[in-house]
């Protein structure tokens, strides 16, 4: 079985290697899907509930849906290929007929029977070599009445123009049909436009060829999905005639974008209609329509830099737009969908350069946006309200360059109402200038628009200011930036000290660290961290231990020091298994479990205490030194229970409750002999 696999797996890495043309890699594909099945039979997938089929590829095989509906295996000849009773799989070769009898043989008998009333069938049966792009049955009955009724009732003129638009004076295989080609069709050497995707799909005119490469003596057919019609006017000219457009064409004048939609080119252009314009608020669009530069980024963003058909979508793809961000386009069923959304109400409205998509929505892109319509997008409700009702709505909607960090909802617990702190506290978020998170440093400082300096930190898995870390992608508006931050900021409001002692938890800590003599160290400038045991964490301590460590000044710094790391660690900082090192000079093992994080098994309260010289976080146990590795689990666990004198006595190995300190103590003792030598 696993030789098998492995085989398998080989043959597809090499049908991706020879294939000669996307559409040649995908038939490879469904060829070794449905090889089980017998000689040159294609695996298929088909669209349940319709007769939609398409060759499969790799993930469409293992995915099992197209448009994000689902579908079933089919198994078919190949292309040139019949089967024959009796025998497995589709042995034997097409025989070789000119184009009019092809027609019969693969699904177009309709185009055959078309193609004798237009008085073709002569030239078609005749010598020459021509490429019929063959309407479907399927197609034919999918036209529009009032168009057939005219073209059945002039055959020699309508409808044999219309067929003869459908074919080329030369052989063209699937493989000839390169991306973004034309050639001129037999009909007043009008041009059919090719596309050859990298899915394996291939259009012409936007009509998807669904039996390509059907060989003749005299040619070769490919049947298409629709019938296609004669294309004559680039996309300005038929923005310019459709008055469903008007409002689209007044703006793309504006913009002085008419010239480029003039030109030789590829685009796709996703046009809102009047209604899409309608739908904006009348402030917003003024302001919009009276910026060249919002107006010219808003237009842009609905256009693409490269032709893509309806038909050559089978799952979201991001597309990268003039204007320089992406939408994805995708489709759900038959509906093609833009951001995941069913807006397109007209499909493939073809140009000599490119291909119009009418959408009834208008598509505003972050770079045409104010501050608060940023905000207003985004999954930052409570905060948007908050700095509305803390009256910085002139800043949020005028022209400022300012970066807004925007908590997400999640960061807000409970209930929030408008307070003068509150109110502060929003001014707070909203830094001077406007800035990129990729331009931030370790150690730069940020003036709020309430006078803060707030910092930066960088590490390796996160981007901080202050506590509030980096959740999501910068969003850049026209003037203004915002960041979406995982946090309420906390700016800090005094020392490390200053926290301490404006916090009753920490009352026996403060005591002790005047005992110790670490007041001044705490209150000088600098970037500590402090895991600060609370007042439940000394009482949780034997009273001999406590009262022992208490009357040691020496033992207590220690103590106290190996809960101060050297360097300073918010909580987005820290990462699975992140040492600290302490100004004892041994190392704290941190990690992350369930939001919590853990510093030598023990949690952390409350986290993110800032400081001007560092931060705080609460423990309410004592950090002890971690045993060896080889003994212990991993440090992001949790803390591991409390144990008895008594019950330490047991196991020699073990570290003692009452020996606390020992190894800190020990390895301060250590390096004082070292020095003294």
């Amino acid at each position: 079985m696993k030789v098998w696999v492995l085989v398998l797996g080989l043959s597809l890495v090499l049908t991706v290697c020879l294939a000669r043309s996307p559409y040649q890699a995908v038939l490879q594909h469904s060829r070794i899907r449905g090889r089980q099945q017998g000689p040159n039979v294609c695996a298929m997938q088909q669209l349940k509930g319709t007769d939609k089929k398409y060759f499969t590829n790799c993930k469409q095989w293992y995915h099992r849906k197209i448009c994000g509906k689902p579908t079933v295996i089919t198994y078919e000849c190949c292309p040139g290929y019949e089967r024959i009773p009796g025998e497995k799989g589709c042995p034997a070769a097409l025989p070789l007929v000119n184009i009019y009898n092809t027609l019969g043989v693969v699904g177009a008998s309709t185009t055959q029977m078309y193609s004798e009333r237009a008085k073709l069938k002569e030239e078609v049966e005749g010598p020459g070599s021509f490429t019929f792009f063959a309407p479907s049955n399927e197609a034919w009955a999918a036209l529009p009445t009032e168009i057939l009724d005219a073209l059945v009732s002039n055959v020699n003129i309508e409808l044999l123009n219309a067929l003869h638009y459908h074919m080329v004076n030369r052989r063209l295989t699937s493989e000839e049909l390169k991306h973004g080609s034309s050639f001129a069709s037999m009909y007043q050497d009008f041009h059919v436009h090719i596309h050859h995707y990298s899915n394996g799909i291939v259009t012409v005119n936007c009509a998807r060829l669904i039996k390509p490469d059907q060989h003749a003596t005299n040619g070769i057919v490919h049947v298409v999905d629709r019938v296609i019609t004669a294309i004559s006017n680039n996309v300005h000219t038929l923005i310019d005639i459709d008055d469903d457009l008007e409002t689209l064409r007044t703006a793309m004048a504006a913009a002085g974008l008419t010239t480029m939609l003039e030109s030789d080119g590829q685009y796709t252009i996703f046009a809102p209609t009047n209604e899409a314009f309608e739908k904006i608020p009348p402030e917003t669009l003024n302001r919009i329509l009276g910026d060249p530069v919002a107006l010219k980024d808003l237009l842009n963003y609905h256009i693409l830099k490269h032709m893509q058909c309806a038909e050559s979508i089978v799952a979201g793809t991001p597309m990268e737009t003039l204007q320089g961000t992406v939408l994805e386009v995708g489709c759900d069923g038959d509906q093609m969908t833009l951001n995941g959304k069913a807006i397109i109400t007209r499909k493939d409205q073809l140009g000599t350069n490119g291909v119009i998509h009418y959408i009834s929505e208008l598509l505003i892109p972050d770079s045409a946006k104010v501050l608060l319509e940023l905000a207003e997008g985004s999954s930052v409700a409570t905060a948007t309200k908050l700095f509305v009702e803390a009256g910085l709505t002139p800043h949020l909607t005028g022209t400022e360059a300012l970066t807004m960090l925007a908590p997400l909802d999640d960061a807000f617990k409970g209930s929030v109402t408008m307070t003068p702190d509150m109110k502060r506290l929003m001014t707070n978020h909203i830094l001077k200038e406007q800035l990129s998170s990729k331009a931030l440093y370790h150690g730069q400082e940020l003036e709020t628009l309430g006078g803060l300096k707030l910092r930066v930190f960088v590490y390796r898995n996160n981007l901080c200011i202050e506590n509030a870390c980096i959740a999501a992608h910068d969003k850049t508006g026209r003037y203004a930036s915002m960041f979406t931050v995982d946090k309420v900021l906390t700016p800090p409001m005094g020392t490390v000290m200053d926290v301490l002692k404006a916090d009753d938890r920490f009352s026996l800590l403060v005591g002790a660290i005047q005992t110790a003599g670490m007041t001044e160290l705490l209150n000088q400038q600098g970037a500590l961290t402090f895991f600060a045991p609370t007042n439940d964490a000394f009482s949780a301590m034997p009273p001999a231990e406590l009262n022992k460590l208490m009357r040691n000044r020496q033992d207590l710094s220690e103590a106290l020091r190996y809960h101060l790391g050297e360097t300073m660690l918010v909580s987005g900082g820290v990462g699975s298994h992140t040492r600290v090192k302490t100004l004892q000079g041994e190392k704290l093992e941190l990690g992350v479990r369930n939001y919590t994080v853990y510093v030598n098994k023990v949690p952390v309260a409350d986290a993110d205490l800032m400081a001007t010289n560092g931060v705080v976080h609460a423990v309410n146990s004592i950090i002890r030194p971690l045993p060896p590795k080889v003994d212990r689990e991993q440090a992001d666990g949790p803390a591991a229970p409390l144990r008895s004198a008594a019950s330490s006595r047991v196991d020699s190995k073990s570290f003692r409750n009452d020996d606390l300190f020992q190894r800190v103590v020990k390895s301060r003792s250590s390096r004082t002999m070292n020095k003294s030598q």
